[in-house]
């Protein structure tokens, strides 16, 4: 059923595209996918008709359901016919269509890129990050750059690719490409460059942690541009804002447009959001996905964050999915890493996350913060009772490990879940 509803998804949107020519901007990476997309399609609604993918619609079906303009109908069968009658309709008759689509792409095997494009061509491709993520099906890192690097060496000459300067395998792609090229990081090599980047955080007199935001300064064409971003403090996320700022800047609007824009940029669920906790604690919420640099960037902004004397930083990690066969060594490693920083406990969930718990230990860690659970529940009740006030709780897993119920038992408000949290749609709720 599911290759029957593809089929026919891939022949009325790559009609829809054929008949509308929408100016495409096409975005895939190992990391950072969804909040680069969140981020352009902020710059560029304030001035133009566009169309972004909803959350993370970036495959067969997820892509053309952005095109089409619809939602998942799941499992129904009038829901899909439904669907399918709207792009027929869009088809034989003018309909007002966006003139821009900011479409994310996912590659979770070989020669998704290279289908994605062919519903959709991009005229703008961005690379975010090529990184060891589904090795299960890529093997190597090697086959996983060689499938992104397709939103890019797909460009018409006329187009315009973004990639990621920090990345050696994105910088070696240059070469395939007929596109103009531009380069964005914290790289030399970068055309828009980061100049410095640090989190505005500050302890009150009244001994709380407040975290305002984000400032960094962008180096582009001869010019200087501070921003401050008040809704997000990883520094990560400045990877998602460069391809934005780009992007915004191809279309016409200057710098200081863009970071006034900006400013309102929130992360999607699940990434890098900061939620209260229980008993005065602060939850910084990663548990969209996992994969090992993702890990080691919440490990950096965690390190980064100021506590009051006698308050702890607390780190709750799962297994990272789809590495293949050195997937006990990927977690090892992360363990050794772990044990490099200024943490206080670690809480694994998991057999595989296991290895981290062994990787920090063999490392010198103490054994006695040091904590581990096969499921949900026990690491729930556990983390419950072991908070004390003004912890910071760093939780990350990936998305079959469902991390955000954690998240859900600690937070203060509960109620605001479905607000705050990622995958509390219905669908998802009814899974294990």
């Amino acid at each position: 059923m599911r290759k029957i509803i593809e089929k026919i998804l891939f022949f009325l949107a790559r009609l829809i595209v054929k008949k509308y020519k929408p100016f495409i901007i096409g975005i895939t990476g190992s990391v950072g996918k969804t909040s680069t997309k969140e981020a352009i399609a902020l710059v560029l609604k304030e001035k133009f008709f566009i169309r972004a993918s909803y959350k993370n619609y970036n495959n067969e079906i997820g892509l053309p359901l952005t095109i089409i303009g619809e939602k998942s109908p799941g499992k129904s069968f009038l829901g899909w016919l439904k669907v399918f009658l709207k792009g027929i309709f869009g088809i034989i008759f003018p309909i007002k269509f966006p003139k821009i689509l900011v479409l994310e792409m996912a590659a979770d095997k070989p020669k998704d890129i290279e289908y994605l494009t062919k519903i959709a061509p991009p005229k703008i491709g961005v690379l975010t990050a090529i990184a060891p993520v589904h090795l299960e099906k890529f093997k190597t890192i090697e086959n996983i750059a060689k499938e992104k690097e397709k939103i890019v060496t797909c460009l018409p000459p006329d187009g315009l690719a973004i990639l990621n300067a920090d990345y050696k395998k994105i910088r070696e792609i240059k070469d395939k490409i007929k596109a103009k090229v531009l380069f964005y990081g914290f790289s030399k090599r970068a055309d828009l460059k980061v100049v410095e980047a640090k989190i505005n955080q500050e302890i009150d007199n009244k001994g709380r942690l407040n975290l305002n935001g984000l400032t960094f300064k962008l180096s582009y064409q001869g010019n200087v541009v501070p921003f401050f971003l008040p809704k997000v403090f990883a520094k990560h996320h400045v990877y998602s804002f460069l391809p934005a700022i780009a992007i915004g800047s191809h279309f016409g609007l200057n710098l200081v447009e863009i970071s006034e824009i900006l400013k309102e940029f929130k992360p999607p669920p699940g990434r890098m959001n900061l939620i209260n906790g229980i008993k005065e604690s602060l939850i910084i919420d990663d548990t969209y996905n996992s994969s090992p640099e993702a890990v080691i960037s919440a490990f950096k902004t965690l390190e980064e964050i100021l506590t009051l004397p006698g308050r702890r930083k607390i780190v709750v990690l799962s297994d990272m999915l789809e590495l293949g066969k050195d997937s006990e060594k990927i977690h090892f490693e992360i363990g050794k890493k772990f044990s490099q920083f200024n943490f206080n406990l670690l809480i694994t969930v998991g057999d595989l996350a296991e290895k981290i718990a062994l990787g920090a230990k063999e490392s010198g860690f103490p054994e006695d913060l040091i904590f581990q659970f096969k499921n949900l529940k026990e690491a729930s009740k556990f983390l419950k009772e072991k908070i004390i006030y003004g912890d910071i709780i760093l939780v990350k897993g990936s998305q079959g490990m469902r991390m955000e119920k954690i998240v859900k038992e600690i937070m203060a408000e509960p109620e605001k879940a479905r607000d705050l949290l990622v995958r509390q749609e219905k669908d998802w709720e009814d899974k294990p």
